[in-house]
């Protein structure tokens, strides 16, 4: 399968896209002959241009040679591509800085740093990758001398910035100061030597470390160590690991697993704080570390176990940073604002997705959470804004920024740059994959997604149908049906729980005109019965499969499983993922009459959607009608938006929407702002849109999608008391592949606090 990805479609895993118009002749000769001539021109009189006219202050290079990949050892240049590849993707999807793979056959350093030094103009930074110590040590300190942009070597720096932040908070939880500790590091390569360091800068005192390599503790009494452990060799009558770790606070390890053992660990000091970090296998194992000392903190570097240290927390957003404001490096200052920043990051209230993606159990600082887990949207505007910051205050920016707050939506915008939101949806989910139940599953589409969405493993899905003609179909497609459950309604087996769900459903309805027997007949339906499997808890989330012209299941829907309390209505939503950054589009689907209160019903729903997954709303109400523009009627009149706009004003004076607007004015703050200068989403940017009517909204976002302008979420069912969604069989499978993957994720948070987010 890893080979499969790597090789089909396209081989490798990026490509370059143009990003000015080709189409014409003219087009071409603007950006080729004679146009380009121009650029060339004012770059060559002023150098520093090339952020201007070139992609260079958005371009990374990752470059290598091949000496210590991964766990693999010197594997060779070529052979290292692949992970070179990787390192720009993530680049890419955590900070949307391009990047370019490069791999240099070279393993001698003056060679080396002569042939990146050569072809350092193209770029804003570069990220050294997989360089054998010693060697690094002295290719990173060259370069950085003869460079004149940020360059750093990411298996030492990353790990030591996110580690560091990660110290900073382990002692504060157990009552440690910095100065006092006693630090044991096991390991003297180039990561262990980059971690040792930066403890210093953030207060560790350098006698109070010890270090070890292979042969045991780096001592002065040794003849056989390089510059780079002679910096830390001891005068401690220490010969071992385990004589090292008695009465220590701290054990960093960046070796081999299982050389830490619960004896040494019970030898050190009360309430130690273990990063245990050899991949894939830590020093210890996490739970004989735990049982070993239970007053522990403990961090691998594993995401299945707490207090994972992870360099991707790190690099995107500290590059972004920098290039952000062209800084000539990457400085210490910069380096321990990430640290901060990062620390700092993990004593905020967790948003509710990423609490959804992590055990179930709320988030909070603490011993099992001292980083922010990867998937956290907020690390881009926490760690970029401290790390320019650093470099303007270090004096090395030749851009300083001096509009934060057009730079923080700037880089709140770049949160679902790429597919990155729908990615992390997917992330989110997989951690905890609930049990989704797809209606229709005989038709393909429906089929397909459901089981993509059980290989991904963003859900248990159960399909509804005829089991020999779901299997029937699944062969001619191609597809495996292995740990897939099939429940047809219809089914004699099915009886008791058909009685069951007739029961109950009269129980809740019966002064709805619901009696016993229609009740029965309900049941073998699928809609029915998938409705009902969600609401007495033999499923988690339901995926229904409507059909063109077919308005019945949102019905259904309303009297199973109920609208939550204080609504009139629901609703649903589409999350539009473009390249003018995320948007949120309702009411798309449900509501076909409008009034004035349930467009304030829309707005409310929506907007607890959009902070739901980490976004701050702001939202237009459209209309034909600017402002009071147009006095028109239809069959929701300007003035019903205005009025509408007017009560959401005075019931929530915080919440950041106005209307009635036009869609351009909405979306051209420029234009809006200058036009109509009262409204109250002054200088900032729309990304959320309430439509006047059902026509409208379909509109807009099958124009989007059949357009290719970007790729869809929905519709996302809000206002229900427990997660059903709605979406055509005839709807692409990426995209019910998308709401089953928003319904697992919906699912698992009604399930840790009882109530339906959405």
């Amino acid at each position: 399968m890893a080979l499969d990805y790597h090789r089909l479609d396209k081989p490798g895993k990026i490509e370059t896209l143009p990003t000015k118009p080709y189409s014409t002749q003219h087009d071409l000769s603007l950006a080729y002959s004679p146009g380009v001539a121009y650029p060339c021109l004012e770059i060559e009189q002023q150098p520093e241009d090339a952020y201007e006219y070139t992609n260079k202050g958005n371009l990374v290079a990752v470059i290598s040679n091949g000496t210590a990949v991964l766990g693999l050892g010197n594997i060779g240049a070529q052979a290292g591509k692949p992970v070179m590849e990787g390192k720009s993707l993530l680049f890419k999807i955590f900070a949307g800085l391009d990047c370019y793979d490069i791999e240099v056959d070279e393993t001698d350093p003056d060679k080396f740093v002569q042939i990146v030094k050569a072809i350092a103009p193209t770029f804003g930074g570069i990220n050294l990758e997989d360089i054998k110590a010693p060697e690094c040590f002295e290719i990173e300190r060259r370069l950085k001398e003869v460079c004149d942009i940020p360059v750093m070597h990411d298996d030492q720096h990353g790990t030591a910035i996110i580690s560091g932040a990660g110290l900073l908070n382990a002692l504060e939880l157990q009552g440690k100061k910095i100065d006092k500790v006693r630090v044991v590091v096991n390991g003297a390569g180039a990561a262990a030597v980059a971690c040792t360091k930066l403890y210093v800068e953030l207060g560790v005192k350098p006698e109070h470390i010890v270090m070890c390599d292979s042969k045991g503790v780096i001592s002065n009494r040794r003849n056989d160590l390089n510059a780079q452990k002679r910096e830390f060799a001891t005068d401690r009558p220490v010969n071992t690991l385990a004589e090292a770790l008695v009465d220590a606070d701290v054990f960093l390890g960046l070796s081999v697993k299982d050389v830490l053992t619960p004896e040494m660990l019970r030898s050190m000091a009360d309430r130690p704080i273990v990063f245990a970090l050899a991949n894939p296998d830590p020093e210890i194992a996490y739970e004989l570390a735990r049982t070993s000392r239970p007053d522990l903190i403990f961090a691998t570097g594993r995401s299945d176990y707490p207090n994972q240290i992870n360099n991707v927390l790190g690099f995107p957003y500290i590059f972004r940073g920098a290039l952000d404001v062209r800084a000539t490096a990457i400085n210490e200052t910069m380096k321990l604002a990430a640290v901060k920043a990062i620390a700092d990051l993990a004593k905020e209230p967790v948003p509710t997705v990423v609490n959804a993606a992590y055990g179930l159990d709320e988030l909070r600082f603490g011993p099992d959470y001292i980083l922010p887990k990867p998937l956290d949207p907020r690390l881009l505007s926490a760690v970029a804004p401290a790390v320019a910051k650093a470099a303007m205050e270090s004096g090395i920016a030749r851009k300083p920024i001096s509009d934060w707050e057009a730079y923080d939506i700037r880089l709140k915008t770049m949160m679902g740059y790429d597919n990155k939101l729908i990615r992390r949806f997917v992330e989110v989910a997989r951690c905890h994959p609930m049990r989704v139940v797809f209606g229709e599953a005989n038709t393909d589409n429906i089929l397909q997604a459901a089981v993509l969405a059980h290989n991904e493993g963003v859900c248990h899905p159960i399909l509804l149908g005829n089991a020999d003609t779901i299997r029937t179909r699944a062969e001619q497609l191609g597809l495996s049906l292995e740990g897939l459950e099939i429940v047809n309604p219809r089914e004699h087996a099915e009886r008791e729980r058909r009685e069951r769900y007739a029961q109950l459903l009269v129980e809740k309805n019966g002064r709805k005109g619901y009696a016993y027997r229609d009740a029965y007949e309900k049941m073998y339906s699928r809609n029915w019965f998938g409705c009902m499997m969600v609401e007495t808890g033999d499923a988690d989330a339901f995926i229904a499969g409507t059909y063109y012209n077919n308005d019945t299941i949102p019905n259904i829907a309303k009297d199973v499983i109920g609208i939550r309390p204080g609504f009139n209505t629901f609703a649903t939503l589409h999350i539009v993922d473009t390249k003018r950054g995320v948007m949120f589009l309702a009411d798309t689907t449900i509501n076909k009459r409008i009034d004035k209160d349930t467009l304030i019903d829309i707005t409310r729903l929506t907007k607890g959607a959009v902070e739901y997954y980490s976004f701050d709303p702001v939202i237009a109400m459209l209309s034909y009608s600017n402002f009071g523009s147009v006095k028109g009627e239809g069959c929701t009149p300007p003035s019903m938006v205005a009025d509408a706009v007017a009560e959401l004003h005075q019931r929530y004076p915080d919440l950041c929407m106005d209307g009635e607007m036009q869609v351009d004015i909405a979306l051209n703050k420029d234009k809006r702002d200058r036009t109509y200068p009262f409204n109250k989403l002054l200088g900032k940017e729309v990304n959320t849109l309430i439509f006047p009517s059902l026509d409208a909204a379909t509109a807009t976002y099958e124009t989007i999608l059949n357009m290719g302008y970007g790729e869809a979420i929905g519709p996302i069912q809000m206002g229900l008391n427990k997660p059903v969604h709605f979406i055509s069989v005839e709807a692409p499978v990426r995209e019910i592949f998308n709401l089953a993957t928003i319904a697992s994720i919906d699912a698992a948070v009604a399930m840790q606090d009882g109530v339906c987010r959405l």
